[in-house]
């Protein structure tokens, strides 16, 4: 068995390591995830310290270790400098890489999930400095399809219960729909609340209490019926917010979709979900609010 190993891949994750090292976590093209040492990366004349800093891509020539492998040779194959340069591109992209890890495999090519990850960082990079609402239409585009990679896309064109389409009513300025967490995806209201009226009118069998007799204890008969899930909802979106959800599944941004508030409401709406399905809290989000809070009243 050979003692080293080429692949190309993207670093993710970087942590302190030892005295003068660091632990790197890249997705790789032909791998999947792996965890390597970057010998020597934090001395301050290293080859190793630029290529082994978040979001570049490299050429690797790997050494097998018995915890862990090392890098030896590094080429850089693409960086994306950008993204350091504006707070909100770096959150936004720190945001997606969590939920790259979270659905990374070890030992598994990861060729889509590569592709689809560098795809939205150079989009990101791609956005004019400072264009808040572009990164967040950005950030939430890329959640959406990434949970689709994961085979985790919510159910956003048909209602939940009901399975027909839900089309957004814009000439209803009351109009919503259901999102639930639980169950998928939307929840037409109309349905949800006759289902739960349904449920209500029915008469729920309780045992009756046991009694002692003369040392002999007699039991109540309790009838077990089926009874149909009531599914939680977690918010309720208007016909603007739906629109939104049904167009995220698209390979591209809809370019006539002006950015406003509805966004960062989709995207939280999005962030509930996969941090569900996940199991995971994704901490680069406190980033994402405390950013668009400090730019909401000058942007929105």
């Amino acid at each position: 068995m050979s003692k080293t190993y080429k692949a190309t891949g993207i670093n993710l994750k970087t942590q302190v390591f030892g005295e003068s090292d660091r632990l790197v976590t890249i997705l790789t093209q032909e791998h999947g995830l792996i965890r390597v040492i970057a010998p020597g990366s934090r001395k301050h004349n290293s080859s190793l310290g630029g290529r082994s800093g978040m979001f570049v891509v490299n050429d690797l020539l790997i050494a097998k270790g018995r915890s862990l492998d090392r890098i030896t040779q590094a080429q850089t194959v693409k960086c994306y400098p950008g993204l350091a340069k504006d707070l909100g591109k770096l959150a936004a992209s720190q945001y997606l890489a969590e939920i790259v890890l979270f659905q990374a495999l070890s030992e598994q090519p990861q060729v889509e999930l590569y592709d689809l990850f560098n795809e939205h960082l150079s989009r990101l990079e791609d956005l004019p400095s400072k264009q808040t609402l572009g990164t967040l239409v950005h950030l939430t585009h890329g959640v959406f399809q990434l949970l689709a990679c994961a085979g985790l896309t919510p159910q956003v064109q048909a209602c939940c219960l009901t399975q027909r389409p839900l089309t957004p009513d814009f000439t209803n300025s009351y109009w919503q729909v259901g999102f639930s967490t639980s169950a998928g995806g939307i929840v037409c209201l109309q349905a949800w609340e006759n289902l739960l009226l349904r449920e209500h009118r029915k008469i729920t069998p309780v045992a009756r209490e046991s009694r002692h007799t003369y040392g002999t204890t007699k039991y109540g008969y309790k009838t077990i019926e089926h009874r149909q899930e009531i599914p939680a909802l977690s918010s309720r979106l208007n016909a603007k917010q739906l629109a939104i959800l049904q167009q995220l599944s698209q390979p591209e941004i809809i370019r006539d979709i002006t950015p406003d508030y509805n966004w960062l409401f989709v995207e939280q709406v999005l962030r509930q979900y996969a941090q569900y399905h996940f199991g995971r809290p994704i901490r680069s989000a406190t980033l994402i609010d405390s950013y668009f809070a400090a730019n909401h009243d000058a942007k929105f």
